[in-house]
Parts: structure tokens; sequence; C-alpha cells
């Protein structure tokens, strides 16, 4: 195992954060879309498998945080805008997923808003109508649980609140089904979409002290949450660190098991300048975005910019600053 002196000078590097920077420009296609990966005859996996806005928004989002420019961004703003539809909605082109959808429909349209904040544009045709369907007949209820902060994260995109009525409806029905150790569906990934939602609406996260100790008491011996089969748990070890970090209070216990975990990112970290979802598995664009993120996280990464005041809207928290109103 990396000892920490030896974590803190790999992470602190500008090599780290450079070679991370050149995968993800080697992914870039012609048309200023993302690939999973360099390596053509990989079909990337969860979210670069499921659709190709995933890879493009989370190198736009890195980019953003790190204070950097992506190499043809008016390419990538074209190639994001061909995936709206007439009715606002945005779909997948290429990936697993069936567009028609509704989990197809609201990730690939919360991610083409993100992807577009991030570059400095707008989408060119209004995508609330979209959102407001999920309420209107209460379709938001037979999404996965890891859905529930995709909503507000697609207002504060955009840079419109989110509706009252949806948050309440949202709010109730996670209330309704959180167990007593704070977590939903028993697993870290419903756990931090709910943690990330209240952190998104500006409220105090329902058992907030017994996610956090539920997220501790999970922890693996070699730093990660990978505890159900992979499928399950590719994101787990950044989705664990943000429950720590925001809702931990900086304590001694929650900071120790934030270093564990960055060690663990760092052992998924592969020699062509990607990350895997875990150790030695496949550098992918996803995988990058989660596991440099958990370093971000970390506080580990240099040049991070900490003083977005739209910190919130890059993806999944990975650059909001715990206690922060935004």
């Amino acid at each position: 195992m990396t000892s920490d002196n030896a974590l803190m000078t790999i992470a602190n590097s500008q090599d780290l954060r450079e070679e991370t920077l050149s995968f993800v420009r080697a992914c870039l296609r012609p048309d200023g879309g993302y690939a999973p990966s360099p390596d053509a005859q990989y079909p990337g996996n969860s979210d670069t498998g499921l659709s190709d806005l995933a890879a493009v928004t989370y190198a736009a989002v890195l980019a953003k945080t790190l204070g950097c420019e992506l190499p043809r961004s008016e390419a990538s703003v074209e190639f994001i805008h061909k995936h709206q539809r007439s009715d606002g909605s945005f779909v997948n082109l290429g990936g697993t997923m069936k567009p028609g959808d509704d989990l197809a429909i609201l990730y690939n349209t919360a991610q083409g808003v993100v992807s577009l904040r991030a570059l400095g544009h707008k989408p060119r045709i209004d995508p609330t109508p979209v959102m407001r369907r999920f309420f209107e007949g209460e379709a938001y209820r037979k999404l996965p649980w890891y859905t529930t902060s995709f909503f507000p994260l697609f207002y504060a995109a955009l840079g419109q609140p989110f509706p009252a009525h949806c948050r309440k409806a949202l709010s109730d029905h996670m209330i309704a089904n959180q167990t007593e150790d704070g977590y939903l569906q028993n697993h870290i990934a419903a756990a931090f979409h709910m943690a990330h939602f209240y952190r998104l609406v500006g409220e105090k996260t329902p058992r907030a002290r017994e996610m956090v100790k539920r997220a501790l008491r999970d922890q693996k011996p070699d730093g990660g949450w990978n505890i159900l089969q992979p499928s399950w748990d590719v994101h787990a070890c950044f989705d664990a660190l943000f429950v720590l970090r925001q809702l931990g209070g900086d304590s001694a216990e929650c900071r120790r098991a934030i270093a564990r975990a960055a060690e663990w990112a760092m052992s998924c970290r592969n020699p062509d300048g990607g990350f895997g979802h875990f150790p030695g598995w496949h550098s992918d664009m996803d995988a990058v975005y989660f596991q440099f993120g958990t370093l971000i996280q970390a506080e580990l990464i240099p040049g991070v910019r900490r003083d977005l005041p739209d910190a919130h809207t890059l993806s999944w928290g990975h650059a909001m600053l715990p206690g922060k109103q935004y």
C-alpha cells in the first residue's frame, strides 16, 4: 500500500494533472465528441457505455474545474447541440441507452445542459418542459433512486430556480424511503444522490449523521467501497467521499477515510494517464471523472478552481466546497 507521504507526492505532482488532461485530450473525436478511451475498440463502461454525451460532459466539467480550455471546444458545443430534439430533450446518438426511455431522457437532458454550461453556452431550445413532465404524472417515482439529484442539477445548470413543488415531491419521496442508517436502497449511490440533492437545494440532509456513520463503517480495508457486484459500485468511492466531505464536519475519522479513499482511487490509475473503474480495469473517461474527481475532493490536485460561483453545476459535486451555499 502507498504511504500517506508518497500518495501526497504523487497526487500533488503536476505530472498527474497534466497526464490526466493528456488522456482526456486524446479522447477527442473529429466531430467534437469524446470517446470513452483513445482505444477505438473499447466501447465504454457505465456512463460512457450508455450515452455518447457522458464523455464530452466529463471532459468539459474537468477542464472548467482546472481552469483550462478544451481543444476545439466550439466543435464540442455543436456536437452537444445536435443531440437536442425539437421538444427540448437531449438524446443519446450513441451508446446502449434507448433514447425514448424516461431514464435516458432525464440522463441525457441533464448531461446536455451541464456540458453546455461548462462550455459557456445554453441550449437552443428550452428543455424545462421535459423535466416538468416527470412530475405531472409522478413518473419520477418510477426512476432509479440514483436519479434524484439530476433534477436540481438540471435547474442549477440552467440558472433557474428548482420549482418548489418538484423539490417537495422528491424530498418527500426520499424521506419516506430512507432507512434509519441514512441510506436509500441499502447502497451508497442512492445515499450520495440524496446528499447531493440537499446540498444543491441548500437544505440539511435528513439523517446526515447516520449516513456518515454508515459510509465510514462500509469502507473496505483497501479504502474503497466496492461491496456489491462491480457493476453497482463503479462510482462508490466517489459517492462515499462526497458524503464524508460534505456531511462529515471535517472530523478526524472522516479525514482518515478520505485519505484512504484517495489512495484507492490512485490504485486505479493506468500507465496511459487514465483511470479505470477498479484497479487493473481499462482506462475510461467515466472512470477518469470519478477517480480524478475523488482526488479533487480530497484536495490533492494542484490548480483546481475553488472560487467558481457555479461549482455546483459541474456534474456530481466534485468542486463544491463543504458548507458553502450556492
